[in-house]
């Protein structure tokens, strides 16, 4: 599976409501149990809060990509959320986040989160791609940046 397939129209959210950290984990993990990609959100929450217990998953850049491996998970994917005024992720360069990619993975599968997040992260390190991901406003735009 690539990391572009584990995307979906369904599982993506161009203005999210929320206003913390907390709360932009919860709206993407109702992306994706909306979808049917997860089974249990409160177990699948508690394996991204305790991932980011580790340390945040805001990368800088206005980015964070958190993720949890999960039994509650049926199959691989990924939500992907835009916050238009930007969120306190305590990213690593303290500025707020904006875009948010959230991985969730069956827990006995092996690396492919791992891929995924190596992918995305290589793809945002260009500044064109992160100005794109502002302005898209379809999916099909979305999924190009990913092709």
């Amino acid at each position: 599976m690539t990391t572009k397939d584990m995307f979906s129209k369904n599982r993506i959210s161009f203005d999210l409501k929320a206003s913390n950290k907390d709360e932009v984990i919860k709206e993407l993990i109702q992306l994706l149990y909306d979808d049917g990609k997860i089974i249990d959100k409160e177990k699948f929450r508690e394996a991204v809060l305790k991932r980011e217990e580790e340390f945040s998953t805001g990368i800088g850049m206005g980015i964070a990509i958190p993720h949890g491996k999960s039994n509650a998970v049926k199959e691989a994917s990924i939500a992907f959320g835009r916050s238009n005024k930007g969120i306190d992720y305590e990213s690593m360069d303290d500025k707020p986040a904006n875009l948010f990619f959230l991985i969730a993975v069956p827990e006995e599968s092996s690396d492919v989160h791992l891929k995924a997040l190596s992918e995305i992260s290589r793809k945002l390190m260009h500044t064109e791609i992160r100005e794109k991901l502002f302005k898209v406003q379809s999916f099909e735009e979305f999924i190009k940046i990913f092709e």
